[in-house]
């Protein structure tokens, strides 16, 4: 969906981003950065080379965008590329505002204006906003008339982006189209960033209905099911590979065609629509009935579908296939339960 191959850095700012909360500074620049070419192709591959096609946002607020200061910034930064420099000073001091949790690192903060990026075969601009906090070592070799000298240097890796934040010159009216990368994120420290610095929401796409749909399914298998029905692990299991195989063997998704072919029950599915309507309340959400399913979301999600009976602390079984290769029961001899396994080989 995007292509930056002829993108190009046309100005750039750095700033130092300090923690609010431990009453560390802010240190802003008094001017744009020089970039010859040969740092210009490095700084293109450092901000961009993180950004996967796939998921996007748009910008929001929850009583009116225009109060999102973000998109205010950038808004002005794409009226006039003039205003670069003073509103690059303004999203340091909201970023800076935002960062009020320990744990989230100084770090040096670059707001830069890219021309020609291809969204949807339409060259736009776009404005990156990116923060690297974390340093590595480097070790330098130094030649001396017939020696060699060794030294180390702490600095950034340049292929390793730690946030991200790419917003596009198109779809203004929702919020733009927005990229994201975090790849510190755990905790409130991807939090600052994705929902209180930037405040994005998922984009109105077939990648987010895909995703909602796979965590619905996933959720209500796991958690709603064994509540309201006795299943085993086996047939939960089983469950959650025919909804990923559903997802795998159709380009667009219908709800009706899923349930009928997947859940197949009448009670269960009269639950799964129930289970639903929780679903979409505490998540904020709606879940659509008909879109194109998207392969990059379901690639993602499917790590998080793991068909799998823990059998106390001894064995973990795998279910993959057929469903009637595998039967359970109990041994009162024994007084325990067991699972047989049928199969022809092993590999």
């Amino acid at each position: 969906m995007i292509d930056f191959s002829d993108s190009t850095i046309t100005n750039a700012i750095l700033h130092d981003i300090g923690n609010k909360h431990a009453d560390d500074s802010i240190q802003l620049s008094k001017h744009e950065l020089k970039i010859d070419q040969r740092l210009r192709s490095i700084l293109k591959e450092f901000f961009l080379s993180a950004f996967k096609a796939g998921e996007y946002f748009n910008l929001y607020h929850d009583s009116d965008l225009a109060l999102n200061e973000v998109f205010v910034y950038v808004t002005d930064i794409f009226t006039k590329r003039e205003n670069l420099y003073d509103r690059s000073v303004n999203l340091a001091r909201h970023l800076y505002d935002k960062s009020t949790h320990p744990k989230i690192k100084v770090g040096e903060f670059y707001v830069a204006y890219f021309k020609d990026c291809i969204v949807e075969g339409e060259a736009v601009d776009a404005v990156g906003l990116f923060k690297s906090e974390n340093k590595d070592t480097y070790l330098k070799v130094l030649q001396k008339e017939e020696n060699f000298e060794i030294n180390y240097e702490e600095g950034i890796n340049i292929n390793k982006l730690d946030k991200g934040c790419l917003v596009f010159n198109t779809e203004k009216e929702k919020g733009y189209l927005v990229a994201i990368v975090d790849n510190v994120n755990k905790g409130y420290d991807a939090q600052y960033w994705k929902d209180d610095f930037l405040h994005v929401k998922p984009r109105n796409d077939n990648y987010h209905h895909t995703q909602n749909v796979l965590s619905l399914c996933k959720n209500f298998v796991v958690d709603k099911l064994p509540e309201e029905f006795e299943i085993s692990r086996a047939d939960q299991a089983d469950l959650l590979n025919k909804s990923v195989n559903f997802f795998k063997e159709n380009e667009s998704f219908n709800m009706d065609d899923f349930t009928q072919e997947v859940i197949q029950q009448p009670e269960m599915i009269k639950t799964f629509k129930e289970y639903q309507k929780e679903f979409e309340n505490e998540r904020r959400l709606i879940i659509v009935d008909e879109f194109g399913i998207s392969n990059q979301a379901l690639k993602k999600q499917q790590r998080i579908f793991k068909s799998v009976i823990k059998l106390d602390k001894n064995f973990h079984i795998y279910v993959h296939g057929n469903r009637e290769l595998i039967e359970k029961g109990y041994d009162e001899a024994t007084g325990m339960n067991y699972y047989k396994v049928y199969f022809k080989e092993e590999a």
